[in-house]
């Protein structure tokens, strides 16, 4: 499916595009590719289908459940996707797996999405998480042979536990601590509301920045999502140079998309992931809306392009309330069940793979199936094409 752009490249110009955001957004960057796209916007032009695959709830790898699988991302160095496991170390030990999805054919088909290797996630002290200290979500490859990964941490906790990012070596070793800013720190009247926090983790394609979101308003800044009722995520960026924060943008988030069955059962939506394009501020944004009993397993997956030009940064403000200021906007590019014709399971990663045959990119969407046995790990695999316009 394609939708409304600003004018087409040419092919050569729409490839070398697509080979930078490869070799950067999603790995360590090469600077004469980098140089090419760092001044241009990058927008979504077309998409489709071109395979998806499910791991049955259950399945073991290396001795431990594949499960949970909340963020991917791909190392173009090594050929191979890391994806995290939101497993607490209650199931087994906290980790992330390194697998192979092997769309090289142009499909995405049964045997083509193969585990390698698992690896166990560290303390800052060298030692194996203790079960249930932290609640992993976001990971992404940022510099060669550094992952960053976030966890939601605890608010409903007493006392709270913080939610916390931090960098680790391929082999699970920490490195670095990323500071928190305060506002963001649960204590009851603010901070991150309880399995609302740093779901999504990313970085720029100049490598120079790393983004992450609550998944819904703090509890400062309003309402968390609801039936009828929207809520304002912060997006957080991060100077990598420096590990400091930097500027904040309000992203607002879909009312919860479906009523529950009973009515008053649980129900949620929350920004899941965000995946930049470009320098600039352009990403792709994936909210995830969850109703119990609803028809259709209750998930409603929204993909949207977002761009943080021209939006308000809202770091310098402590709450949103009764201040003045302008979100990031908003495209929607597909609701998976509506567009694609798929049942989505709770769909919370998406990364970009190497370029195929014709060279339009790979985008993987991938499910944490819970560790329930009625949902299942899924991957979605999309050919998408993007177009970059000079911003001088």
């Amino acid at each position: 499916m394609s939708f409304p752009t600003r004018s087409r490249l040419s092919t050569s110009l729409v490839f070398l595009l697509i080979s930078s955001v490869v070799l950067a957004a999603t790995s360590f960057a090469v600077p004469s590719v980098m140089a090419k796209a760092r001044d241009n916007e990058v927008t979504l032009a077309s998409y489709e289908l071109i395979g998806t695959v499910s791991i049955p709830t259950g399945t073991q790898f290396e001795d431990t459940e594949i499960g949970g699988l909340s963020s991917i991302t791909y190392d173009s160095k090594r050929g191979v996707y890391y994806a995290i496991s939101d497993d607490q170390g209650t199931i087994d030990p906290v980790r992330y797996y390194t697998l192979d999805i092997d769309v090289s054919d142009g499909q995405l088909d049964p045997g083509d999405i193969t585990f390698q290797d698992a690896t166990f996630i560290l303390d800052p002290s060298g030692q194996p998480y203790a079960p249930g200290s932290l609640d992993p979500e976001g990971l992404t490859l940022a510099h060669e042979g550094s992952l960053y990964f976030s966890s939601e941490g605890f608010a409903a906790r007493t006392p709270p536990v913080n939610p916390f990012i931090n960098r680790m070596n391929l082999n699970g070793m920490h490195n670095r601590s990323l500071v928190i800013p305060d506002k963001f720190l649960p204590t009851g009247t603010k901070g991150v509301r309880n399995n609302l926090g740093f779901e999504s983790l990313n970085v720029t394609p100049d490598q120079k920045s790393l983004v992450t979101a609550s998944e819904a308003a703090l509890v400062q800044d309003g309402p968390a999502a609801n039936l009828g009722q929207s809520s304002f995520a912060r997006i957080l960026q991060y100077r990598l140079s420096s590990g400091q924060p930097g500027a904040e943008y309000v992203y607002v988030v879909n009312p919860v998309a479906e009523t529950p069955v009973p009515a008053d059962q649980f129900r949620v939506n929350g920004l899941v992931e965000l995946l930049p394009l470009d320098n600039l501020g352009t990403m792709l944004a994936l909210e995830r809306s969850f109703s119990v009993g609803a028809e259709g397993g209750g998930n409603t997956i929204w993909l949207y392009e977002i761009q943080t030009q021209g939006a308000t940064d809202v770091s310098g403000k402590f709450s949103l309330l009764n201040e003045t200021f302008t979100p990031v906007t908003k495209r929607l590019i597909l609701n998976v069940e509506e567009d694609l014709a798929i049942e989505p399971d709770n769909i919370e990663g998406i990364a970009f793979g190497p370029a195929l045959p014709d060279g339009r990119l790979p985008l993987i969407l991938m499910s944490d199936n819970n560790f329930a046995a009625s949902q299942t790990t899924q991957f979605i695999v999309l050919a998408v094409e993007l177009e970059s316009t000079p911003t001088d």
